[in-house]
């Protein structure tokens, strides 16, 4: 018997959920022939405002686990990208690499998550201090997560350059909202379902596919983001989003690289780069 060809559509992520857009709107994937490959839901205005609340309700708990407990789901997350390897290589082929490219690719996106987990508890070593004082007290400074990081994600290796630019912002208790490439919107939609089956709490990271030139104007403009990624923004637009986001004086960093397979496109200070210092003083016993 003939069947019924079944086309997926992708959703967005949003609270750990796959919902529509809120305006119903999809945008084709096409593959080399221009036949549609799968559908990809096309995020609004609202659903980013939505995307936003659900990554505050989920920022305490997030980063209250310990550092420990996030390096296993982000080491999960690299587990389950590794397991779905078959499909991020149908996916990155759709969108014009060559298998050998997509290969390699996977490799090291699931090396940096790798990567990444493995700093988890050890960055605070690094950027945390005993500050010296006069006087019988203990001066301690450590960091904490900024709280909910905007990601505008590269249009360059989309699944490596989010991978990169992602794992950073969330390893030290952060909540992101994700704005993929536009471009290449099926990597990223397809890692939300990594995400999902990885243990990350629902609303750790919310991905919107979408128009990104559209949505990120009003990503840094809002007053609950404490924070921005502006790796995937245009040279010529970069000054504008960073007067956006001055109005609640976010946190704006620009972690693009020009090789992302390169040891320069990871480090231990681009979590920090997302992280609060804070200072406590103790009275010492005597």
């Amino acid at each position: 018997m003939s069947r019924v060809q079944v086309e997926k559509t992708y959703k967005l992520y949003i609270g750990g959920k796959f919902p529509r857009s809120e305006s119903g709107a999809v945008q084709p994937v096409l593959d080399a022939d221009g036949d549609v490959f799968a559908q990809v839901a096309w995020a609004s205005r609202k659903d980013l405002r939505m995307a936003v609340v659900a990554a505050r309700s989920a920022q305490e708990s997030w980063a209250g686990r310990t550092a420990y407990n996030r390096a296993q789901i982000l080491y999960r997350a690299a587990e389950m990208l590794e397991d779905r390897r078959g499909t991020f290589i149908e996916q990155l082929s759709v969108d014009g690499r060559s298998r050998d490219a997509a290969d390699d690719e996977i490799d090291a996106a699931v090396d940096r998550l790798v990567w990444y987990a493995g700093w988890a508890d050890k960055f605070v070593q690094i950027v945390g201090n005993l500050n010296p004082v006069a006087g019988p007290y203990f001066n301690i400074t450590a960091p904490e997560p900024t709280g909910v990081v905007g990601v505008v994600a590269p249009d360059d290796h989309p699944l490596l350059g989010l991978v990169s630019v992602l794992a950073p912002v969330i390893v030290s208790g952060n909540t992101a909202v994700v704005l993929p490439s536009t471009s290449y919107p099926l990597t990223a939609a397809s890692f939300s379902e990594v995400l999902a089956t990885s243990d990350v709490p629902g609303g750790v990271v919310n991905m919107l596919t979408g128009d990104q030139a559209a949505l990120t104007p009003w990503l840094a403009e809002h007053m609950d983001v404490n924070g921005l990624e502006i790796a995937g923004v245009p040279a010529d637009e970069v000054g504008a989003v960073i007067d956006a986001a001055t109005e609640n004086l976010k946190r704006v960093s620009d972690h693009r690289a020009d090789d992302w397979y390169s040891d320069d496109a990871q480090s231990p200070y681009q979590i920090t780069a997302y992280c609060e210092s804070k200072t406590v003083w103790h009275p010492k016993s005597k």
